[in-house]
């Protein structure tokens, strides 16, 4: 990790970024539509395929039967209702399921890399450390949803490893009270939080942006 004092707070090297999308996928649309974060989210992907910025998919991996579920006692569910009966896990996410499926908007490109992931926090028990630290990336661009489970929960451990956050504002999703509380008040102790077009002039500010062949 580059230390903090040498860093330029607006600038992004591409050599030591990557792009992690969280969570986008189609049994997730209807939050990623209702945030209108898929037009940015494919401009973000875009701009850093561009630039030869990696790009993960953190994908949600379970057994069919929903038996490797997180079963921890909560006070509300997923749908944040006070909890009555067990809510049985949810079949969306098995393996082969179609609500596994990445956004089609977003890919993923022959470049990309899907993580399968198994919990909230997408570094627990997956290759995605390994994938970013043998690229030479010390700071991930974090965004998908929802803002206060999967983004908070990846953001938290990726301090933990030492590595920069950058998270996408406007390609957050899920509920509005929890998604400004964390974005306005406790992401930034954490994190940077910026905008697409902010992160893509911080690319850009390390480094002239790529030219497009019009031949």
């Amino acid at each position: 990790m580059t230390s903090p004092d040498r860093v330029d707070r607006d600038a992004l090297d591409p050599q030591a970024t990557a792009l992690v999308l969280f969570d986008l996928l189609e049994g997730y649309r209807e939050a990623a539509e209702e945030a209108g974060a898929i037009p940015v989210l494919v401009r973000l992907a875009d701009a850093c395929r561009d630039r030869s910025v990696p790009v993960f998919h953190a994908v949600a991996d379970h057994h069919p039967t929903g038996v490797d579920y997180g079963r921890t006692l909560t006070d509300v569910d997923r749908h944040h209702r006070p909890y009555g009966r067990h809510e049985p896990p949810p079949a969306t996410y098995g393996h082969g399921a179609a609500g596994r499926r990445i956004l089609r908007e977003l890919g993923p490109a022959e470049t990309d890399e899907v993580i399968p992931k198994h919990r909230w926090n997408a570094f627990f028990q997956t290759h995605l450390e390994l994938a970013v630290r043998t690229r030479g990336v010390d700071t991930v661009l974090l965004a998908g949803g929802s803002t206060h489970v999967g983004i908070a929960a990846t953001a938290y451990a990726a301090r933990d490893l030492d590595l920069h956050v950058v998270v996408v504002r406007d390609g957050c999703t899920g509920r509005q009270p929890q998604r400004d509380l964390l974005l306005d008040e406790i992401l930034p102790r954490l994190a940077r939080v910026r905008t697409t077009d902010e992160i893509i002039e911080m690319l850009d500010r390390s480094s002239p942006p790529p030219t497009k062949d019009t031949t």
